[in-house]
């Protein structure tokens, strides 16, 4: 078999499982929201991790409190920054992963129909 053959087969095999696994993400998604829209859960997820938000600013804001007076203003505001970025991240990945785990779950069952697939073609079964 020559080598553009075999990279051909394997390039048309990745696309099979990218394809399957896109195809279970959507079908994964669909099956978690109920006919809602991802835009709706997406947005009530965010709007529910603004609290922590706000929290992850308290706490970054917290270092302004420490004994140096250096740079304090320009330190505070990155701390808070940076609290407010952690603090949202993680709620909203805390809310969102009913929905993550469904669509992971559905793609990886359709890669795992596809990989099946082609491995019985490589390597039939003969009974007789």
């Amino acid at each position: 078999m020559s080598t553009e053959k075999l990279l051909g087969d394997y390039f048309e095999y990745g696309k099979t499982l990218v394809a399957s696994g896109a195809k279970g993400i959507r079908c994964g998604s669909e099956s978690y929201l109920e006919g809602r829209p991802l835009s709706a859960a997406l947005s009530e997820s965010a709007r529910a991790s603004l609290p922590f938000a706000a929290l992850g600013i308290g706490a970054g804001l917290l270092q302004a409190f420490s004994g140096k007076r250096s740079h304090r203003v320009t330190r505070s505001l990155a701390a808070g920054f940076a609290g407010a970025t952690i603090g949202f991240l993680a709620a909203f990945s805390w809310k969102t992963r009913d929905l993550a785990g469904s669509m992971a779950q559905d793609a990886m069952k359709n890669i795992s129909t596809v990989r099946d697939a082609h491995w019985l073609e490589n390597h039939p079964i003969d009974y007789a």
